[in-house]
């Protein structure tokens, strides 16, 4: 089950955002939590709040799920630019310089990764995932 959360209008250029993004993609959520929480870059606090976000959206989808458990991983994550305000700057010879402040939008998706059949975490996890169904179904 995929989980999505978006942050909007965030005042940091776009360019040094992906920096930080370009570090966690395709990451497990716990070693990009990790990533995230020592770098040094000012967009990293951001994205691993949004990370963090992402997580609660998926327990509100998989109330019967643990997190540890899921395998999760951030699937797809991307940075799109923002509106841009645009200043001027006094300059010499009584002109003005123009400054533009950039933003930009940070979609992060985090999904459960699926092991391939023959691997044995694959196994187990096919394990789990059946006595999972068959415990809610005794349930019901």
């Amino acid at each position: 089950m995929e989980a999505v959360a978006k942050l909007r209008n965030v005042p940091t250029s776009p360019r040094k955002m992906r920096l930080v993004a370009n570090l966690v993609r395709g990451q497990k959520v716990t070693r990009a939590l990790g990533l995230l929480r020592f770098e040094a870059n000012s967009g990293a606090e951001k994205i691993e709040k949004l990370l963090l976000s992402a997580l609660a959206n998926w327990q509100q989808h998989n109330e019967d799920q643990r997190i540890e458990e899921a395998n999760l991983y951030i699937s797809e994550i991307f940075v799109d630019e923002g509106r841009q305000l645009k200043r001027l700057r006094p300059a010499p010879q009584g002109r003005g310089h123009r400054i533009r402040k950039r933003s930009n939008h940070v979609t992060l998706k985090i999904d459960t990764m699926i092991e391939k059949t023959g691997s044995k975490a694959a196994q187990a996890q096919a394990v789990n995932s059946a006595t999972t169904e068959n415990q809610a179904e005794a349930n019901s």
